[in-house]
């Protein structure tokens, strides 16, 4: 028998609307029109100008017959076209395809292929790659180039030939300011398509949707402590889960984009100076450039920063770091298939009062669940049983709520195994705490088994990062004849310090059981993505020679 509150009471456009960010950007203009919405070099535009120039794209790419379901693919550094297109795509109901800037030809190819991709926009500094990307795909997308004329010569690589029939200004400039832009038919339909890094075979392609973009940027405001009128300094890649939404979250409170079209020292400390910046997010890598830099690149500020991390829990001499330097250090997990970040470390004010070993304790933890997910757990992925919450018992850490992401796309075989029993298997293991906040210990293909003991890579890289001369370290497993494999360490160490392997050992052997220290250590650079994530499927490779 239906419920007397569904008798009559029917959805209607009246009391129903798709979930979507694009209204975010369209109140901001209408309630202030006047603030600053995007700084890019000397260019400062309006929250007016920003919303008009997205209406002009989606106009121009209506033009060119772009619609519903049609990808529009983007290869742009932190520059206000990456902006403008977060918005005017999907305003035509297409689907924003971001390309990590540092992929080489062949996956470029394989990802416009897949993705079917109808449009790119590329920003000549990567004109090269693309050019030879676009003569290894099937698909024959039309290509619009970008010049930065904001940022002529600043860039890691020179600017490269025109390869587009069409410039990018030119075709904004061409497009309709009062283009009648379109909602979602359906808060599920697709808003962005971002893919994996692939480290084993060809990537998949994350599918996310209007809603969960939506309440990512409403959560986005609540876990980064963003009040009216932010200053956003663009560190993280857009094209790395869609910037964790941040584009799309700014709009929410009226906030301004700072551009930077790459990362260094004292580009971020100016823009910092400069512009009053209040939240940036970043791998450990940033903040390895902020608390390291030289004198004369430092400059001073009176407002702390927000610094949204949300790599593996930085070092307590780090977070001592950051914080000598004016940055409050918010500690974050999350994965692609998430929107970014999902899982924050609520910090609580009462364990700044705690001894050092348990605070830091405290702040290894990735944390709970973001306001905007609606599960967390940490499970036996073949019984889909709960682990005991006594900080011990590892399982498999999963999700599952609006911010997971729609599916891979063409790959149900992936997203039914990804989904199996009604939650997002995420493929880190860790432990849920008593107090229910989870804590990772490695991914599963992590885990390095010697001997049949279980060793967490991450426990022997926390024990690493206790030594004063260590600035980043990973561990993998070597194969081994007699155990199967055992741990080797890989360090960098901090400028102007000097450490032997001998003097590591011996450290780790004051916190480690024997079985857990490593077999050797390799003083080298280690490989890290674009995201800077460090690439352990490389050290694996490089251990097996060792």
């Amino acid at each position: 028998m239906p419920s007397i509150y569904d008798s009559g009471l029917d959805r209607n456009p009246a009391n129903h609307q798709s979930l979507t960010p694009l209204t975010y950007l369209e109140r901001a203009a209408a309630a202030y029109p006047d603030q600053v919405a995007i700084i890019h070099g000397s260019r400062h535009v309006t929250y007016r100008d920003f919303w008009r120039r997205s209406r002009q794209l989606a106009a121009a790419l209506a033009a060119q017959g772009i619609g519903k379901g049609d990808t529009v693919t983007v290869m742009l550094s932190n520059t206000q076209p990456m902006l403008e297109a977060h918005f005017g795509v999907p305003m035509v109901k297409a689907v924003l395809h971001s390309l990590n800037t540092r992929l080489d030809a062949p996956v470029i190819a394989f990802q416009i292929d897949h993705a079917e991709s109808k449009i790119v926009i590329v920003d000549r500094e990567f004109s090269g790659v693309m050019k030879q990307a676009l003569a290894l795909a099937k698909h024959k997308p039309l290509v619009i180039d970008y010049d930065d004329l904001e940022y002529p010569d600043d860039a890691p690589y020179p600017k490269g030939e025109r390869i587009g029939t069409l410039d990018y200004e030119e075709f904004v400039a061409s497009g309709d300011p009062d283009f009648a832009w379109s909602m979602p038919d359906d808060e599920w339909d697709a808003i962005a398509l971002n893919y994996t890094s692939g480290t084993t075979g060809n990537p998949k392609g994350v599918v996310y949707h209007h809603r969960g973009a939506a309440l990512m940027a409403y959560t986005n405001t609540i876990h980064a402590g963003m009040g009216k009128f932010p200053v956003y300094l663009w560190t993280l890649p857009m094209f790395h889960c869609n910037g964790w939404c941040f584009p799309w979250t700014l709009a929410v409170q009226a906030g301004t984009h700072v551009c930077l079209r790459w990362v260094r020292s004292k580009a971020m400390y100016d823009a910092i100076a400069d512009h009053g910046v209040t939240h940036l997010c970043g791998a450990p890598i940033v903040m390895s450039l902020l608390i390291n830099a030289k004198d004369d690149e430092k400059r001073e500020f009176p407002q702390t920063v927000t610094f949204n991390t949300a790599a593996a829990p930085p070092p307590e001499a780090v977070l001592a770091g950051m914080a000598d330097a004016g940055f409050a250090v918010t500690h974050l997990y999350g994965l692609t298939e998430t929107y970014g970040p999902a899982v924050v470390n609520e910090w609580h004010s009462e364990w700044d009062a705690l001894p050092a070993a348990e605070r830091t304790a405290k702040k290894a933890r990735q944390g709970v669940r973001y306001a905007a997910l609606e599960g967390l757990t940490v499970m036996d992925p073949e019984t889909m049983q709960r682990t005991p919450a006594d900080g011990a018992t590892i399982g498999e850490v999963m999700f599952r709520g609006n911010i997971v992401m729609k599916g891979y796309l063409k790959n149900k075989p992936a997203s039914d195994e990804a989904f199996a029993g009604g939650w997002f298997h995420s493929g880190d293991l860790g432990v849920m705490h008593s107090d229910g906040y989870i804590q990772l210990k490695d991914r599963s293909k992590d885990i390095i088994i010697s001997g049949g003991e279980n060793i967490s890579s991450i426990e022997v890289e926390d024990a690493l990062y206790k030594h004063p001369a260590v600035a980043s370290c990973a561990v993998v497993a070597r194969p081994d004849e007699k155990w199967g494999e055992t741990p080797v360490a890989y360090v960098e160490l901090k400028p102007g310090r000097s450490a032997t392997e001998e003097e590591i050992l011996e450290h780790c052997r004051a916190l480690l059981a024997r079985f857990k220290i490593p077999k050797a250590i390799i003083f080298a650079e280690i490989p890290k993505t674009s995201t800077g994530k460090i690439q352990k499927f490389r050290l694996r490779e490089m251990a097996k020679t060792l």
